[in-house]
């Protein structure tokens, strides 16, 4: 369990970091791939073994999922053991996309993030109450990154770190990448919440965004797209911190 755990850290910082890469690009004028996980996976493919670092992504994806799993049914507290189980369904559903698009099923990293996000909007406003459901899960994703911000901030993953193996520069590095990071997560996911509410407010499912459109969304604010590129290298960092995690990370 715990070699599959690192494993899956390693793999979720491969492709945070190149999404972060992925919106660089998008930033400075280059922007024909999606920033998104099948932006990601498309991206590695092309390049030389690349079908071997998928099946090692999948497989590190799968790993992560088995150690949830384990979390889920060996852990004490209630709540914690819910939260693993559903960690362990969504890793375990990455890595199946993974590995089936390593095997060539292309059709499994053929949707993108943004038309998977309007097709689970519109299905939900079809729904009796559908925009009270909308509107409040939009709410929820919104506050979840408000969390995400704020304990990476108060540097919360401190508690899962082997601190005492960890040298000065590794400590000052980890907290760089955790800050920087998890601070990036929360905002794409408060920026991605508020637009499910815009969604459900004026009941049209087009204005829900994936990750990539909210990424790019970024880059019509006043800031221009140096908010973008704040925000990129923001999931570079994180992808760095998932190494770290990967390292020095209690599993």
């Amino acid at each position: 369990m715990e070699v599959a755990g690192r494993w899956g850290f390693a793999a979720r910082g491969v492709i945070y970091l190149l999404v972060g890469v992925l919106a660089l690009r998008i930033a400075f004028g280059g922007g024909g791939e999606q920033a998104d996980r099948g932006g990601a996976l498309a991206e590695v493919a092309q390049k030389p073994l690349g079908v071997v670092m998928l099946w090692l992504i999948g497989i590190g994806f799968a790993g992560m999922a088995l150690w949830r799993l384990s979390e889920a049914v060996f852990g004490s507290k209630t709540g914690k053991r819910l939260m693993s189980g559903g960690r362990a369904v969504f890793y375990g559903f990455v890595a199946y996309s993974v590995l089936a698009f390593a095997t060539g099923d292309e059709g499994s990293n053929s949707g993108s993030s943004d038309r998977q996000s309007r097709d689970i909007t519109a299905k939900a406003l079809g729904l009796p109450a559908g925009q009270w459901l909308v509107g409040i899960a939009g709410l929820v994703v919104a506050g979840i990154g408000v969390a995400i911000a704020v304990r990476a901030i108060m540097r919360k993953y401190h508690k899962h770190l082997k601190l005492g193996e960890m040298s000065k520069k590794a400590r000052r590095f980890t907290d760089v990448t955790g800050v920087g990071g998890g601070t990036a997560r929360g905002l794409i996911a408060v920026a991605a919440g508020i637009f499910v509410v815009r969604a459900a407010v004026k009941f049209k499912p087009e204005e829900a965004k994936g990750m990539d459109d909210t990424l790019r969304s970024f880059a019509d604010t006043p800031a221009g797209p140096w908010l973008l590129v704040a925000v990129a290298v923001g999931l570079a960092l994180f992808g760095l911190f998932s190494f770290a995690m990967a390292r020095w990370r209690h599993v």
